[in-house]
């Protein structure tokens, strides 16, 4: 393991990036809020990444205390890595990230990959509340967990129960969404997101 290295400032933001200022290192995290990933989930929804640089950074961050490291048991006896509750508290920080970079989001790229759950925390930045949400995109589907403050925030497939509430959109409202062109309210209103359901969270969208 490469010893950690160190911008050697006595500054709270240039320790943050001591810890999470390595290329690919955020975006490892963005996929742990989904709760536990085997090595090859990780590599397979981080197009780009080496298979050196991906384990690299994956033990540097459990030295540091971002992740752990389990085996599941039988008969799965697959390694998982999973945030820590220090990791955990990444999640506003990528929020507020996501949120800065939206301005340079534009059209997508031809050589641009995506996947479903990327659009989870820009969308999840527009719920409020709690409860379970399922996303339905031509993408995929994925679901989110409102207000969760221990375990998985998001996941992909279906939701894993009945949701409060359901979100269907096309690629369009959820790329204008997710670019801060267009509030989740605002798509609701236009009738361009429509939700069914009957929790909470549902009835809240309906009557903004």
């Amino acid at each position: 393991m490469s010893p950690r290295r160190s911008y050697d400032q006595y500054c709270s933001a240039a320790r943050a990036l001591d810890l999470v200022g390595d290329r690919w290192t955020l975006l490892i995290v963005r996929e742990l809020l989904a709760g536990p990933r085997r090595y090859t989930d990780l590599h397979a929804d981080l197009p780009g990444v080496s298979t050196d640089v991906l384990a690299s950074r994956l033990k540097d961050m459990e030295r540091d205390g971002l992740t752990t490291r389990r085996k599941l048991p039988p008969p799965g006896a697959a390694y998982v890595y999973e945030l820590t509750g220090r990791g955990r508290e990444l999640l506003p920080v990528l929020q507020a990230l996501g949120r800065w970079g939206e301005a340079d989001l534009g059209e997508r790229r031809p050589t641009d990959a995506v996947r479903a759950h990327w659009f989870a925390l820009p969308l999840l930045r527009g719920l409020h509340g709690e409860g379970l949400v399922e996303v339905r995109l031509e993408e995929g589907d994925f679901h989110l967990r409102v207000g969760a403050e221990e375990g998985p925030v998001y996941g992909d497939g279906p939701a894993p129960g009945e949701p409060d509430a359901r979100l269907t959109m096309d690629a369009a409202t959820c790329e204008a969404v997710a670019g801060g062109e267009l509030g989740l309210a605002d798509a609701v209103r236009a009738r361009r997101v429509t939700v069914t359901g009957d929790g909470t969270l549902a009835k809240a969208l309906r009557e903004i």
